[in-house]
């Protein structure tokens, strides 16, 4: 039988959409956010010439200095902010990152204060860590910012930790400035380690996308290359680390996880230190695709009421049409379009589905007139 800590863990939805969407060769998967685009020509090319060279031994688990010491420079270039490479540990994707983090901060039954909407997979995160999950609501009309108020009534002394995601997954919410800063402040007055989920960064349209790391360097960060690099099967993630944690979450990598593979952590360094201007056309095509989605969501009676800011997830209010796993079930068959079902995001967003713009703009424009047709002659979908 399996252990009730695994017997806790729920499927995430997304992929179970997947796995039924791929069924069907004319869908246009929204489920998932899978970005479109090819990474930099640079990181391919240095990860085709470390395999030729042979480098494909272990590193040591917190990966290459010459990776820490980019990452390292990044930190510097995009926040101002001074984050040393010792800090860094380089991990397999950033999941496992945010995993080993919770292992090293959550004790059993201590809390972790999450937003709802929330990512699908961090409940199943803190459960696994033996840790209980909290929950802040978040408001479409408030456009999911935050209310520091609601967050201090959350945080008590059984709290571990507060998870944050800016931009945010699946709003597409970006925090602002005075809010990160004064969750911070909140952390700091009672001894809750701060964890930012900032996988994120790199694509925020209409605001700028604060690090955690502006306001302290007591907190930490995760994040990689996978979405803004579009590197997500590359699997190269880091989490930037309080000095006091270090040794304890490189000791869990060694036993754990290893080492990333060297190859994929040549391809990351050259990504993070020559494809910054790769990213200014992809932001611009995310923000016509979102454009075309928000347009469509308002003409279908889906408008939840805000526009997402950042990454390239938007929350469609299917309520007026009926159950939003029905209507998700819906779309996939009649329509060809897959989407997420809101359930799996928190009690804030059951009304909803999440879909994502990561697809082609033409494959975006597709979607809505497929949409479009279905809604034309349907006042349900369930």
């Amino acid at each position: 039988m399996p252990s009730e800590r695994a017997a806790a863990v729920t499927p995430f939805a997304a992929m179970d959409v997947l796995e039924r969407a791929t069924d069907r060769a004319d869908v246009i998967h929204m489920e998932v956010g899978e970005p479109d685009f090819a990474p930099p020509a640079v990181a391919t090319e240095a990860a085709v010439d470390a395999l030729r060279a042979g480098d494909d031994d272990y590193t040591t688990s917190r990966g290459r200095r010459s990776l820490r010491d980019a990452i390292s420079g990044y930190y510097a270039a995009e926040y101002g902010v001074s984050v040393p490479a010792e800090r860094i540990v380089v991990t397999p994707g950033s999941s496992p990152a945010l995993l080993t983090v919770l292992l090293a901060t959550v004790d059993p039954g201590s809390a972790v204060v999450l937003s709802d909407p929330h990512y699908a997979c961090y409940p199943n995160f803190v459960r696994l860590a033996d840790g209980v999950v909290r929950t802040v609501g978040l408001a479409p009309d408030a456009g999911f910012q935050p209310a520091v108020s609601d967050y201090d009534a959350a945080v008590g002394d059984d709290t571990a930790a507060m998870l944050l995601n800016s931009p945010g997954n699946p709003t597409g919410a970006v925090i602002d400035g005075d809010s990160l800063s004064a969750l911070v402040a909140l952390a700091d007055r009672t001894d809750t380690a701060v964890v930012s989920d900032e996988i994120y960064h790199g694509l925020a349209f209409d605001a700028a996308a604060h690090s955690v790391l502006e306001y302290t360097d007591d907190a930490f960060v995760i994040d990689g290359v996978s979405k803004r690099y579009g590197m997500t099967g590359w699997r190269l993630g880091w989490v930037v680390c309080p000095r006091r944690y270090v040794d304890t979450i490189n000791a869990i990598v060694q036993n754990t996880l290893i080492c990333a593979p060297s190859f994929v952590q040549a391809g990351a360094e050259a990504a993070i230190r020559h494809g910054t201007d790769w990213l200014d056309g992809v932001r611009a095509d995310y923000r016509t695709r979102r454009d075309i989605l928000c347009a469509a969501a308002e003409r279908w009676g889906f408008d939840p009421g805000y526009t997402p800011a950042g990454a390239y997830y938007m929350l469609l209010d299917v309520s007026r049409l009926g159950a939003a796993p029905a209507v998700a079930d819906a779309l996939l068959e009649t329509a060809g379009v897959a989407v997420t079902p809101g359930p799996d995001f928190g009690a804030n967003a059951t009304e909803y589905v999440r879909a994502s713009f990561a697809v082609s703009t033409d494959a975006v424009r597709e979607a809505v007139a497929r949409i479009d047709a279905v809604l034309a002659s349907a006042t349900t979908l369930t």
